[in-house]
């Protein structure tokens, strides 16, 4: 099949709000040796994508300047180094960027086959919550069957992964969210229980529901408003990764000595800077770990609306609203 030269993109005039995403065209990119290129189908929106749109959050050097960390589709072209994956099939893929694009490249190393079953749509919804959420939660945070964690954000696509996760290998999950339609959704999704931030305090009711013991792991991407909460609500030995500062980076002053006393471990991570191979690996233990889960039809991801990369504006919008449950998608190509 012939490849086109151009392709249509969505590029971020400059930085700013939705507004200022709009439809462009661009040359196709050209794989590098290690690298696939895609014929894109379904892209997603997450909230790096957002932090990049508004200029808080550039790419790596050599990374696509176009927006986009995660896309499914169709191989149409391989480097020549590319072992894994021949013209035709049907993967998904964490980018390094350029999502948002008719074609895109990515690393054979970060490149995924569908789980059995799958269709463009759900198989885009995986990659940056489920490279995130296994390298933040089970790698870092070493999460064990057995165990308590407490997911903060618990209806965003990181909360939603990191929920059926967690329940699936045993451990028990609570979780935080803004509503109470939204701690109903948590709750359906595997949670043992969860907690409306805006009516109670996550820090008494984790005490409550723990016997006064706290979680063994705290997935948070609140930052510096929950910093002391978070250390309050730990189990000896317990750990709190942290993946984001939606309410700030900065702790006001307060006492670190139960980090000493209590063993508690703190940590966090970006999955962008990581090189090609820190990215590999995460892949191969999905594929080994969590890709026969959701072969059997467990953990599938939860779609809160779709948009065509065209209304890529109105994806983000909704994104920033915080209204979303689940993913929110942009489809590409059928």
């Amino acid at each position: 099949m012939a490849l086109p030269s151009t392709m249509r993109i969505i590029e971020a005039a400059q930085p700013g709000g939705p507004e200022v995403l709009r439809p462009s065209s661009a040359a196709l990119p050209v794989p590098k040796p290690d690298e696939v290129l895609i014929r894109v189908q379904v892209a997603g929106v997450n909230r790096p994508d957002v932090a990049q749109r508004s200029g808080s959050y550039p790419p790596p050097p050599g990374a696509s300047p176009l927006i986009g960390l995660e896309v499914s589709g169709e191989v149409v072209a391989t480097g020549a180094d590319v072992r894994s994956y021949r013209v035709g099939d049907k993967v998904c893929a964490l980018t390094n960027g350029g999502g948002y694009a008719e074609y895109c490249t990515a690393p054979e190393a970060q490149t995924l086959p569908w789980p059995a079953g799958y269709d463009a749509l759900h198989a885009g919804a995986l990659p940056e919550t489920f490279f995130t959420v296994w390298a933040n939660l089970f790698m870092a945070g070493r999460l064990a069957a057995g165990e308590k964690v407490l997911i903060h954000g618990g209806t965003s696509g990181i909360g939603v992964t990191a929920i059926q996760l967690a329940a699936a290998f045993g451990a028990t999950a609570y979780a935080t969210a803004g509503s109470d339609g939204k701690v109903a959704a948590c709750v359906a999704l595997g949670a043992a229980a969860a907690i409306n931030y805006r009516t109670q305090d996550f820090g008494a009711e984790i005490k409550s529901l723990t016997e006064g013991r706290g979680v063994d792991v705290i997935l948070d991407m609140v930052g510096g408003a929950y910093f002391p909460r978070n250390i309050r609500a730990l189990a000896i030995d317990g750990r709190l990764v942290i993946i984001a500062f939606l309410g700030g980076s900065k702790v006001e002053a307060m006492d670190l000595t139960p980090i000493m006393t209590r063993r508690l471990a703190v940590t966090g991570s970006t999955m962008r800077p990581r090189t090609t191979a820190q990215k590999g690996a995460i892949a191969r233990e999905l594929h080994e770990k969590v890709w026969p889960l959701l072969d059997q039809g467990k953990c599938r991801p939860v779609i809160h609306a779709t948009f065509p990369l065209e209304r890529a504006a109105e994806a983000h919008a909704l994104m920033e609203s915080s209204a979303h449950i689940g993913k929110i998608m942009l489809t590409v190509a059928d």
